[in-house]
């Protein structure tokens, strides 16, 4: 099973086709290789599956679920 949390674009690299995004903190990198040619834009939300850039997701929809996943993870930490 794959969990694919909402990532915030938050650098693009037209060079090498890739984004750098954010993850709750976390900083990684993703490829758009598989997404269209200027899809996916500066700030914009994108679910991520094994480093490419799968599709892109509504602002206000991400961020409920960003806010659902922290909740989560309170309850499992407490």
């Amino acid at each position: 099973m794959c969990l694919a949390i909402p990532s915030k674009v938050i650098a693009i690299d037209a060079q090498t086709h890739s984004v750098t995004v954010e993850t709750m903190g976390v900083i990684r990198h993703a490829s758009l290789d598989l997404m269209e040619e200027n899809s996916v834009v500066l700030g914009d939300y994108v679910l991520i599956h094994i480093g490419f850039v799968m599709q892109t997701l509504d602002k206000a929809h991400a961020q409920v679920q960003l806010r659902t996943y922290e909740e989560l993870l309170k309850e499992l930490n407490s």
